[in-house]
């Protein structure tokens, strides 16, 4: 691993190899030279992370492609292949002179983490070794990071061109624009293709991202983790190529294992959002059918008060699950609206509890009162029946507050 601050000025590869009477610019080093080998005792500027499995029929161009680029940026370079192939993908790599190791575990994420553990490069860029991406645009990328303009720079496929061939339609006007839409709703990552496998970020803010996924849902938490933590992401439009091999990607699997990545992660619009959308439409309507207000022709009565006292009971429920989500997962982006503020940060154990538990005995009362009532009448007189629905919502959401502070207690402990 290179020992030189992130703060020093980048040196470039004829900078280190001019000597006292030949200057930098009459020196130009070719991709063979500036690709490092594993025991090379220079450190490289780039580190090339490719994941494979069974890529034997491109690997080999993509190599080519690191050299090319590492020659017109004349910097050191080093492509490391995370390999779990059957073929001949990892001896293919090693003779075109990648560095090869084989991660201990599975799955598209694991390989990258396994990687890029082992890279020495002060900047890092990842892409598939079936030749979709051309590393000749790498150039393009690192020199955004490398200026500071951007933490992270990112190739766009959706705003470059995608030659014919190499994206499926469901992928190209469905799938990509739709993933890159939730992330830029959920977590403010403001990008045109969330899911390009193109990439180059410094080795500080990937320490930053602190990325842990396994899977394939390890491009999107990329993005998430960088735009939750405000890192700053710049694209460039490139050229998407048709892939050499068989495909290893599942559609509608690997879809919804990124959707549901970027749902769990994000309490706050999974359930926090809708439950206090649910809620506010609840309680109005009970409002509504107990004080038989008229909206025009309109009149509201027990029906309308069945139906808010559901909506507020699932209303407040989905809110509380925000809440334990936010606590009890460590999600990328925790719920941050002001109930689950107040939940978990204002509410104790015992100051949950108590007013719980007064909230239940305004309910039982109530309830009380109203059956009070029915009896000294001589059960004839019948009371407001939304006042019952009133009674029982005030019990159940006085139980759902008792019992939830004593969960909030043991899973934040």
């Amino acid at each position: 691993m290179s020992t030189r601050s992130q703060s020093e000025p980048p040196v470039d590869a004829p900078q280190q190899r001019a000597t006292n009477g030949q200057s930098a610019s009459d020196i130009h080093l070719s991709g063979d030279e500036l690709l490092l080998s594993a025991d090379s005792d220079i450190a490289p500027t780039l580190s090339v992370v490719m994941p494979t499995l069974n890529e034997e029929g491109g690997i080999a161009q993509c190599i080519e492609w690191v050299k090319a680029a590492l020659e017109d940026m004349q910097i050191y370079g080093e492509v490391v292949v995370a390999d779990s192939s059957t073929d001949r993908t990892p001896e293919i790599a090693a003779e075109n002179g990648a560095i090869v190791i084989e991660p201990d575990g599975k799955g598209y994420g694991y390989a990258y983490l396994y990687a890029f553990e082992r890279v020495r490069g002060d900047y890092i860029a990842m892409g598939d070794a079936d030749c979709t991406y051309d590393f000749e645009e790498l150039p393009k990328l690192l020199n955004l990071v490398r200026s500071g303009e951007a933490d992270m720079a990112m190739g766009s496929r959706l705003e470059g061109e995608i030659l014919p061939g190499s994206m499926p339609p469901l992928h190209e006007h469905v799938g990509n624009p739709l993933l890159t839409k939730f992330l830029n709703v959920f977590y403010g990552a403001g990008v045109s293709d969330a899911h390009s496998g193109m990439r180059v970020f410094s080795r500080d803010a990937w320490e930053t991202m602190d990325c842990s996924s396994t899977g394939m849902e390890f491009a999107s938490e990329m993005i998430m983790e960088a735009g939750a933590k405000d890192l700053e992401i710049a694209e460039k439009p490139i050229t998407y190529h048709p892939r050499e091999g068989e495909a290893n990607l599942e559609s509608f699997p690997d879809g919804w294992r990124h959707v549901r990545f970027m749902l769990v992660n994000a309490p706050g619009y999974l359930f926090s959002a809708p439950g206090f959308g649910l809620s506010v439409i609840g309680v109005l309507s009970l409002v509504l059918a107990w004080s038989g207000i008229e909206i025009g022709s309109a009149s509201f009565g027990i029906h309308t008060g069945i139906g808010g006292g559901l909506l507020t009971l699932a209303g407040f429920q989905l809110m509380l699950f925000g809440a334990f989500s936010t606590v009890s997962s460590d999600p990328v982006r925790g719920a941050s609206d002001p109930f689950t503020t107040w939940f978990t940060e204002r509410i104790s154990l015992e100051r949950g509890a108590t007013i719980g538990s007064v909230v239940l005995l305004c309910g039982l009362a109530y309830g009380g009162f109203l059956a009070v009532t029915w009896v000294t009448s001589g059960f004839s007189a019948l009371p407001i029946a939304v006042a019952d629905v009133v009674a029982t919502v005030a019990v159940v959401i006085g139980l759902q507050m008792v019992f939830g502070s004593f969960l909030l207690g043991s899973v934040g402990e």
